[in-house]
C-alpha cells in the first residue's frame, strides 16, 4: 500500500505564494506520471498540474502562476504556487500513477484571502 504525505497548505493573501510537497510515506517504485488535483465541495476534483518525462501541463486558470516539479527518483512532487487569488482555494491532492494504479494523498488545503 502506498501512502502519501502533502504538506504546504496554509492560509494566505492574495498574491501571496505556497509550496506544496507530496512524498511516499515509504520506498515506492518511480511514478509514471505525478499531478496535483483540487477539489472544492459541491465540484468535481479538477486537474490542476501533471508532469511525465520531460513534460508539463497546467489548467488554463493557473498556467503562468504555478509551477509543477518533482526529484530525480520520481517519487516526490512539488507545486510552487505564486499569484495566489481567491479562487484558488480549495484542498489539493496529488496522485501519482505507478505501474497502472492511481494513488492518492489525504489532501492539503489552501485557502486564499482577499
Amino acid at each position: 500500500q502506498v501512502h502519501l504525505v502533502e504538506s504546504g497548505g496554509d492560509l494566505v493573501q492574495a498574491g501571496g505564494s505556497l509550496r506544496l510537497s507530496c512524498k511516499p510515506s515509504g520506498t515506492i517504485f518511480s511514478a509514471n506520471s505525478m499531478a496535483w488535483f483540487r477539489q472544492v465541495p459541491g465540484k468535481e476534483r479538477e486537474l490542476v498540474a501533471r508532469i511525465w518525462g520531460g513534460a508539463t501541463d497546467y489548467a488554463a486558470s493557473v498556467a503562468g502562476r504555478f509551477t509543477i516539479s518533482r526529484d530525480k527518483a520520481m517519487t516526490t512532487v512539488y507545486l510552487q504556487m505564486d499569484s495566489l487569488k481567491p479562487e484558488d482555494t480549495a484542498v489539493y491532492y496529488c496522485n501519482l500513477r505507478i505501474r497502472g494504479a492511481d494513488y492518492w494523498g489525504q489532501g492539503t488545503q489552501v485557502t486564499v484571502s482577499s
